[in-house]
């Protein structure tokens, strides 16, 4: 089936009065049942079964913006989660993250990317952790930025920070961001951080994390330095349109501090 039965019929609808996209639309996306019936499929590697699930709630006037936040998203941190806790088998976990990125990618395909929205003009450069699945969560955040009207450059994860930072010069985004982060990306997102903060390099650009390893340590984010961090895709939209101008306080980074402060002793 073709990707027009995930564009909406008004595609203004898909904004809310603050510009933002809307969360939710008439049709069952919030149910734990149908959640835990797409995981099922996928985890299965029931490609039909997955399929007729994200057809049927189409038809029922999901669009592609619903769809990705409300059935994809949960569901990747539902797998995300078990699988870290050794609920799930490596086979059921590949299973699953492949089969989600092949039906985010048809989904996506239909979002409307004029270039245009509240993100008109602004660019995002991107970056997230070294896995596969990291890789896929943060393709649902960079699909909805492009279709709020960013620009998004997108070179995935496992870049060293001296390119990161040649392309910061280069570029002078208005966002670094890093989402769908793993624990081992860390101390090279601190160090950058550090770095810029350092150097002055960029003082205009905005530092945004999220996803990933920060949505499960609790204010990290912005211990290590961040403007600004969010917990999913759509909170993501959101905060880098309405509150591009928030800076982060230096008295809340404390990590470094803490460091420093525990080798002199």
């Amino acid at each position: 089936m073709g990707v027009d039965r995930f564009i909406p019929t008004n595609p203004d609808s898909r904004w809310n009065r603050r510009g933002t996209i809307n969360r939710r639309s008439t049709t069952t996306m919030s149910s734990e049942v149908l959640i835990e019936r797409f995981f099922e499929a996928l985890i299965a590697g029931d490609r039909p079964a997955a399929r007729r699930i994200v057809h049927t709630q189409a038809a029922d006037g999901a669009d592609a913006h619903t769809l990705i936040c409300d059935l994809f998203w949960p569901t990747y941190e539902m797998i995300e989660r078990l699988y870290r806790n050794d609920k799930l088998t490596r086979l059921s976990y590949q299973l699953a993250t492949r089969l989600l990125r092949v039906l985010h990618d048809q989904v996506a395909a239909a979002l409307p990317l004029t270039g245009t929205g509240p993100g008109e003009g602004k660019t995002v450069l991107f970056f997230c952790g070294p896995a596969d699945a990291d890789e896929l969560g943060a393709q649902m955040a960079v699909d909805l930025l492009e279709s709020a009207g960013f620009r998004v450059l997108f070179p995935g994860g496992g870049i060293a920070n001296d390119e990161i930072l040649s392309q910061v010069h280069e570029e002078r985004p208005a966002v670094l961001l890093a989402f769908c982060s793993a624990p081992s990306d860390l101390p090279s997102i601190r160090a950058l951080i550090d770095t810029m903060h350092e150097i002055g390099a960029c003082p205009h650009t905005q530092i945004v994390l999220g996803g990933g390893v920060f949505n499960r340590a609790e204010g990290l984010a912005e211990e290590i330095g961040a403007d600004l961090w969010a917990e999913d895709p759509l909170e993501l939209v959101d905060l880098l349109v309405y509150e591009s101008d928030h800076r982060a306080d230096q008295s809340q980074r404390t990590v470094g501090r803490k460091r420093k402060t525990r080798s002199a002793a």
